[in-house]
C-alpha cells in the first residue's frame, strides 16, 4: 500500500517536473498569462487616471485580472499533449490521478507566479492599500488552489475540442463563480481592514469549493482522460 502511494505522489511530481521543463523552453503559458495581465492592468491604470478607486471597485478588477489571465494560459496544459500527440504515452506510463496531480501542481505553480507578479504591480499602479494583509494572503491562497483545480479539470475535458479557447472560458467561468464572489467580497474585506472572524464565511466557501472540486476532478478524472 505504502508502495503504491509513493509510486502514485513519484509519477505525480515526474508529471509537473516534465511540465515545468517544456514549459521553460516554449514559456507559452508564462508569455499569454503574464502579457494578459498587464494589459488589462495597463488599459485599467490609465483609463481611470488619477482617481482613487474604493475598494468596491479595486476588489472586483483584481479577481477579474487573475480570473481572465489564468484563462488565458492554464488550459495549455492538455492541450499541448494533444498537439504535439503525446497523450496516448502519458496514458499508458501512469495513472490518471498522477497525470491530474501532476498538471494541477504545474497550474498551481503558474497561477502563483503571476500573482506574485502582477499582485504588486496592481497595488502601485491602483493605489491599493490592504489593511489587513494576513486574511488578504489566506485568500488568495485559497483562491489560486480553486482556480487552478477548476482550470485542470475543464481544460482536460476541452482538451479534445476544435474551439478550444472559447470553450474554456465559458464553462470555467460558471465553475469558478463561487470562488470570484467569495474571493471578492473577502478581499474587499481584507481593504478595508476587517478581521479574520468577518471574512470566516468567505475563507469557509472558499476552502470548502476547493476540496470538493479536487475530490470531484479526482472520482471523476479517469472518465474524462481515458474518453
Amino acid at each position: 500500500m505504502e508502495t503504491t502511494r509513493f509510486l502514485w505522489m513519484r509519477n505525480a511530481i515526474i508529471v509537473f517536473q516534465k511540465d515545468i521543463q517544456l514549459e521553460f523552453r516554449s514559456r507559452y503559458a508564462v508569455n499569454a498569462i503574464f502579457l494578459f495581465a498587464i494589459t488589462t492592468l495597463t488599459a485599467i491604470s490609465f483609463s481611470i487616471g488619477p482617481i482613487r478607486l474604493h475598494s468596491n471597485v479595486l476588489a472586483p478588477l483584481l479577481w477579474i485580472i487573475l480570473f481572465f489571465s489564468a484563462m488565458s494560459g492554464l488550459s495549455h496544459i492538455f492541450v499541448r499533449e494533444e498537439e504535439q500527440q503525446t497523450a496516448d504515452t502519458l496514458r499508458l506510463v501512469t495513472s490518471p490521478n498522477s497525470i491530474f496531480i501532476g498538471k494541477w501542481l504545474f497550474n498551481l505553480v503558474l497561477l502563483t507566479v503571476l500573482e506574485v507578479l502582477i499582485i504588486p504591480i496592481f497595488m502601485a499602479m491602483m493605489s491599493v492599500s490592504v489593511e489587513n494583509f494576513l486574511v488578504f494572503l489566506s485568500i488568495l491562497l485559497l483562491g489560486t488552489i480553486g482556480l487552478s483545480s477548476v482550470a485542470t479539470l475543464i481544460a482536460a475535458i476541452i482538451a479534445q475540442a476544435s474551439a478550444k479557447g472559447a470553450l474554456f472560458a465559458v464553462l470555467s467561468f460558471p465553475i469558478a463563480l463561487p470562488i470570484l464572489i467569495s474571493g471578492i467580497h473577502a478581499t474587499r474585506l481584507a481593504m478595508d481592514g476587517e478581521g479574520f472572524s468577518n471574512c470566516l464565511p468567505d475563507l469557509q466557501i472558499l476552502f470548502s469549493f476547493s476540496v470538493v472540486i479536487i475530490t470531484l476532478s479526482l472520482l471523476l478524472f479517469e472518465f474524462i482522460w481515458r474518453k
